[in-house]
């Protein structure tokens, strides 16, 4: 594993109980992504990981979208926080 899950969660945590919130969830996916285009560079016909990541990448843009929904303000901190595109 490529990445520190306490510490993202610690990071991205609303309350010291949170675990599971969509933020939390977010930055946890961007950072398994991130940790994973590294092993797609040496490892470029590995396509059952590659399914694998578009999966990561499809959930990560549903939980966004329910933050954009519901919490927009927090949804814009995110997007900045993890310096995503949107």
């Amino acid at each position: 594993m490529g990445y520190d899950k306490s510490g993202v969660i610690s990071k991205y945590q609303v309350s010291s109980a949170d675990t599971g919130s969509a933020r939390v969830q977010v930055a946890l996916l961007t950072e398994r992504i991130n940790s994973l285009t590294d092993h797609f560079r040496t490892h470029a016909k590995d396509h059952h990981g590659r399914r694998g990541l578009l999966m990561m990448v499809s959930r990560r843009r549903r939980l966004l979208e329910y933050l954009k929904r519901t919490d927009l303000e927090g949804y814009r901190g995110l997007i900045d926080a993890l310096n995503l595109r949107h």
